[in-house]
């Protein structure tokens, strides 16, 4: 089974990436399931390095490292936050929405937050 999530809120200030990676870290775990996550919008500030959250807060970078899977950004949307690919932390990758296409039409499941 591959399922797609789709992120699009910034990763901290409300909790919607933090339950969307925390759903897609217990799903890579079953077997034969697959989790690709494409980041979009204010989401794509989840892949930036050098997060630094207070002592016992969530680390979104860390989370989105713990999925696994491939994870591609939005080109557009890094673009407009001035985020450049040598801020992302390994194993994410810029992407477009022509592959977030395929990923959809490709993905038995895809959930969005």
């Amino acid at each position: 089974m591959q399922t797609l999530f789709i992120l699009n809120d910034a990763p901290y200030g409300n909790e919607r990436s933090y339950n969307a990676l925390r759903l897609a870290k217990a799903l890579a775990k079953r077997e034969g399931e697959t989790v690709r996550l494409f980041l979009m919008g204010d989401a794509v500030a989840c892949a930036k390095t050098g997060q630094h959250v207070p002592e016992g807060y969530y680390n979104a970078g860390d989370m989105l490292r713990m999925v696994g899977g491939e994870v591609g950004l939005c080109g557009t949307c890094l673009d407009a936050r001035g985020l450049n690919e040598d801020e992302l932390i390994e194993g994410t990758r810029r992407s477009t929405l022509s592959e977030l296409t395929a990923w959809t039409a490709e993905a038995d499941k895809v959930l969005v937050f």
